[in-house]
Order: structure tokens, then sequence, then C-alpha cells
């Protein structure tokens, strides 16, 4: 029986191709970048750098440079990924890594496959864009994820200030050093741009656009609310933390509740791939009898159109609203 190692080459190297990315960002920005770091990258920053005004300008950068380069070329469907993830290389540097991944992937299948030239950087331009774009929707999902977890412990700490006496821009400073991140971070801008000057409910609402997040829209909202009719600010992020927990319960239910759709979604939609794959490895020949018939590229094309609706469908049946 003849075997085929190419299928899996390719594979392996978009694997790597993943992975040098991961790589490449932690060698340039350290481990303070990471979302397990116990320690918050603003925090970081300082130690190193004890101009607070020049820390606070390169989050800021690192904070929109993405939103605001949406004008370029195709570029913006990976920009709102990019700003969510809170990715802090530049865009043009994601670009140039894009291209040095193509290029790497462009060599890797050039020696481990004999594709055609055309081919080759057809597949390696795939890998290298395809491979920056999973690894920025990985982060962007973490850290939105460990944000949206975050939030009911900061407003609950920020109550806990309140109460003490602590003014609403000093608690966000208590938070910004006690909450690790992604949160400590955003709030310690928030905190920053309030002792230069600018209003906290703004900076909150800026906030919460950038991340698309409800949660955080309602705390800019009860902050906005509070400073122009007065009340209890404490009672109000009380209330407040009540409801993004049970907001959050709420979300973690569904998701156990849509588990096993979205893993049978998975499950059907990647098997014909894997089982493609096999073939090719176990028996190169397998379609050699008929891949030069008229019907061949038809037919497979039809194939890979009904696998993508057939993607689309099983997100739209386990894609909950709450």
């Amino acid at each position: 029986m003849e075997i085929s190692a190419a299928p899996l080459i390719y594979v392996l190297i978009f694997v790597a191709v993943v992975v040098l990315v991961e790589g490449i960002y932690l060698t340039v920005f350290g481990k303070s970048i990471s979302l397990n770091s116990r320690i918050s990258r603003r925090l970081t920053l300082l130690e190193k750098n004890g101009n607070r005004e020049q820390v606070l300008e390169q989050l800021r950068k690192e904070m929109n440079q993405h939103l605001n380069s949406k004008s370029i070329p195709l570029y913006s469907i990976l920009a709102k990924k990019a700003q969510r993830a809170n990715i802090a290389f530049s865009p043009k540097a994601l670009i140039g890594i894009m291209a040095g991944l193509s290029v790497f992937s462009f060599l890797g299948l050039t020696l481990g496959t004999s594709a055609d030239p055309a081919v080759r950087a057809i597949v390696a331009v795939a890998m290298g864009v395809g491979g920056v774009y999973v690894w920025v929707n990985n982060k962007a999902k973490k850290r939105m994820s460990l944000l949206e977890e975050q939030l009911p412990d900061a407003v609950e700490l920020m109550v806990r200030s309140l109460r003490v006496g602590h003014p609403f821009s000093s608690a966000i400073g208590i938070v910004a050093k006690e909450i690790p991140d992604p949160l400590g971070t955003e709030f310690g801008v928030i905190a920053d741009e309030a002792a230069y000057g600018r209003d906290v409910a703004e900076s909150l609402k800026a906030f919460a656009e950038r991340m698309d997040s409800q949660d955080l829209r309602f705390l800019a909202v009860a902050v906005s609310i509070q400073q122009q009719s007065g009340g209890n600010l404490a009672e109000i992020l009380e209330g407040l933390a009540k409801v993004i927990r049970a907001r959050f319960k709420l979300f973690r239910r569904v998701r156990a509740i849509t588990a096993e759709a979205k893993w049978s979604g998975m499950f059907l939609s990647g098997f014909p791939i894997a089982a493609l794959v096999m073939i090719n490895v176990l028996q190169p020949t397998y379609y050699d009898e008929v891949k030069e018939t008229a019907a061949f590229i038809p037919a497979a094309l039809v194939v890979c159109a009904f696998l993508v609706i057939n993607v689309i469908f099983m997100k739209i049946m386990v894609n909950i609203k709450v």
C-alpha cells in the first residue's frame, strides 16, 4: 500500500505557523503580554519605565491602533478581533508577519511536497494569513472570556471601596492594582486618563464600545446616569454586579446545554475533511480514475459548498441569543 505524507505535511506546517506567531509575540513583548500573568502589563511597564505618561500613551496606542487601521485593504476582517484581543503588534507588523509566515510556509511546502509552484504559493499565502487569523481569533475569545469572568469581581471591589469612603476614580485605581489582566490594565488606563482630566464615564463608554461588551455598556451607563442625576453609586453598582454575575451564570448554563450540539457540529464538519486527508495519506491514487473526468471539479465544488453550508447551519443552530 502506497502511503503519502503530503497531507500531514500541510497540517504540520499550518500548526507550525500558529506556534511561530505565538513564539514571536512572546519574544518581542515578554511574558507580561500573556493573559495568565498575575501582574498586569501596565504595572510591569511602570516598573520598567517610571514615566506614567509614556506608559499611558503606549497602552492607548495599542488599544486603538487596529480599529484605526480598518481602511487597510483586507485588514478590516481582522481589525475587530485584533482589537478585542488587544494585540500589541501594530497593523503593519501583523501584515509583515503574515508575509513572513507565507514565505516560511512556501519554503516548507517546497521541501516537503512536490506540488506545482503556483499551488504552493496559493496554499502558503492561505496558511500565512489563516494562521495569523486563527491565532488572533483564539486570543480574542480567551481575552473576552477572562474579561467577562473578572468584571463582577471588579465591580464588587469598587462597591467595597466606595463604601469605605474612596472616590470613584480611586476605586478604579484599586481595581487596576488588585485585578490581573486583561481587566487590570484596562482599568489602569481609565484611572490614568481620569488623572489627566478625561471623564470616567466617557472612558468606560469607549472601553465598552471597543470590546463590544453589553456588561461594560451597563457599567458605563450606570456611572453616567449617577453623574447626571446623583444617587448612591455603591448601591447602583452592587445591583449591577448581581445582574452581571447572573448573566454570566446564565451564559455558562447555556454553553453547558449546547456543548453536546456544538461538539456534534464540529465533528460532523471536521469528519469529511479528516476522512479526505486520511484517504490521501493511505491511498493517494484513490481518485486517479475519476479526477480527469469533466464532472470531477464541479462535484468537488458542490461538496465544498455543502460543507460550508453545513458549518453555517450548525453555528446558527447552537448560537442561542440570551
